[in-house]
């Protein structure tokens, strides 16, 4: 891995550096709501799943739902976070229309989860990737609001109160990533472990995980005064892009964000601090409210929830069932498959991935495994816009595929027809194979006739070859292309070589 780079952008007055700190949303897994008994199921009718509790009736009383303060500290556990074993429930108070209460049962002061660190792997294209350290500044336990919807009347408003009450986790970190694609690739890490951890199943366009971004610039320097000091006055003002639910949103939204940022400041005039909301048609964002500080929403204590007092018995024993995280699993296939970091960084970033790759790799070649999956079915997968639950080849039938080529049934040029015929629904790789009559040839006597009639023909070429021996190769693409592509191409080589006396 490569040392972690410096993203720059190019002003009127010289560089300027991106500072971010990202606040994400993820949805608990819970059948039941955060502090009553009502569903969370996805796509229901509107207004289906709302008790009394989440429609704020007077006299109702919210109830802590255990299991969602399980999922919390199963989180923090995983984030390598300090779980605090006193926290606490608080009203954020503000008025949306599908906020019933108007307030928000959040947790300001004393939340359940203390500052921790995760690493953060950034893709580099066309050049080694790097890692850096994001350091995790709370998790803290809310309820969602509704959802406000206005485009089913155009003189009003309806309101669905389905996600009112449902369990959040805020994910809130230090101002350490500095640019769009770490940005990007912290999100993505981060839901990689709360789907390994259960806790969340990181469905995005569900908006079950969607990211705020903080987005400040400053001149080069400046960062690590703020790193130094902890003072935000070497930051600049910061703007909010709330709500974003796509990588590649993200990053477009944090590169307009930024250069709008410079425009303004090089411009004589000053950032307001605000949220904003990004357009990806008109790729730009949008002023959506004035950013509030933490005293306008008047945070107290919420009367009706006793504090949380966590025993030291039960957080270790959620600990000792924790499953084997990303950087687990990644470091285990570096070690018992012998692949290489950026091979397993792509295989353990989704566990779906992973478990794909192992069924492939069972018992066959793990190298040769890895490069089909990352490579060949990834490739094919990204082109058409699938995703690897759509595959058309399953996991045991691309390792049967793998079987033939390791044991030389078939070459690797002849695999690649024989997977794109299973693409194309024709069947197990065996049978097409053999339905097509594509084993390759490995008699070295059938191969040997081939090379002598080649040579035969082609006397200025094997005068050539002997001062050049590097054009070999004309060679061996003549006996491939006279075999039908089925000649064992090592076998090839070594019978050319033997006959040419190179």
């Amino acid at each position: 891995m490569t040392d972690r780079p410096t993203f720059r952008i190019k002003g009127d007055t010289g560089d300027w550096e991106v500072v971010m700190g990202l606040e994400i949303h993820a949805q608990v897994a819970s059948n039941a709501k955060l502090f009553s008994g009502a569903s969370t199921a996805f796509g229901s009718d509107p207004n289906c799943n709302v008790s009394l509790v989440d429609a704020a009736m007077p006299g109702m009383l919210p109830v802590i739902n255990k299991f969602c303060v399980e999922q919390a500290i199963r989180t923090g556990l995983g984030l390598k976070a300090q779980i605090n074993e006193y926290s606490r429930f608080d009203r954020k108070n503000y008025f949306y229309p599908d906020l019933p209460q108007g307030y928000q049962i959040s947790q300001f002061a004393h939340p359940i989860v203390g500052e921790g660190e995760i690493d953060v792997d950034v893709e580099v294209p066309g050049k080694e990737g790097y890692t850096f350290a994001c350091r995790i500044e709370r998790l803290h336990l809310e309820q969602d609001a509704g959802k406000s919807i206005h485009d089913m009347d155009p003189h009003a408003t309806y309101v669905d109160l389905n996600r009112s009450g449902v369990a959040l986790m805020e994910i809130v970190s230090k101002p350490d990533v500095r640019s769009p694609a770490e940005a990007a690739a912290y999100v993505k890490k981060l839901r990689a472990i709360v789907i390994a951890l259960g806790t969340c199943d990181g469905d995005m366009e569900k908006g079950n995980l969607r990211a705020d971004v903080n987005v400040s610039v400053c001149k080069p320097g400046q960062y690590e005064k703020f790193r130094e000091t902890g003072d935000f006055k070497h930051l600049g003002t910061r703007c909010e892009l709330k709500n974003m639910n796509s990588y590649r949103f993200i990053q477009q939204a944090i590169e307009y964000e930024a250069r709008r940022q410079i425009e303004i400041i090089e411009g004589g005039g000053k950032v307001d601090q605000e949220t904003r909301l990004f357009d990806p048609v008109k790729g730009e964002t949008r002023s959506m409210r004035s950013k509030e500080d933490a005293h306008d929403y008047r945070y107290f204590p919420d009367p009706d929830l006793l504090p949380l007092e966590l025993e030291k018995a039960w957080i270790e024993e959620i600990r000792k069932s924790l499953p084997e995280l990303p950087d687990q699993k990644r470091a285990r296939f570096e070690m018992d498959y012998g692949l290489s970091r950026y091979d397993a960084g792509v295989l353990t970033s989704d566990a779906d991935k992973a478990l794909f790759f192992e069924e492939v790799a069972k018992g066959r070649d793990a190298k040769l495994a890895a490069n089909w999956v990352t490579q060949e079915l990834f490739g094919y997968l990204n082109k058409e816009g699938l995703e690897l639950s759509q595959s058309p080849v399953s996991a045991s039938a691309l390792g049967g595929l793998i079987g033939l080529i390791s044991d030389n049934t078939i070459s690797g040029k002849i695999a690649k027809d024989v997977f794109a015929r299973m693409i194309a629904g024709e069947g197990e790789a065996a049978a097409i194979v053999e339905k097509h009559g594509l084993k390759q040839v490995t008699d070295t006597g059938a191969i040997e006739k081939v090379v002598d009639e080649i040579i035969a023909a082609n006397p200025e070429q094997v005068a050539k070859v002997k001062d050049k021996p590097q054009t070999l190769g004309w060679f061996v693409g003549q006996v491939m292309k006279a075999s039908g592509g089925k000649a064992n191409p090592q076998a090839v080589n070594d019978i050319l070589k033997a006959k040419l006396g190179i």
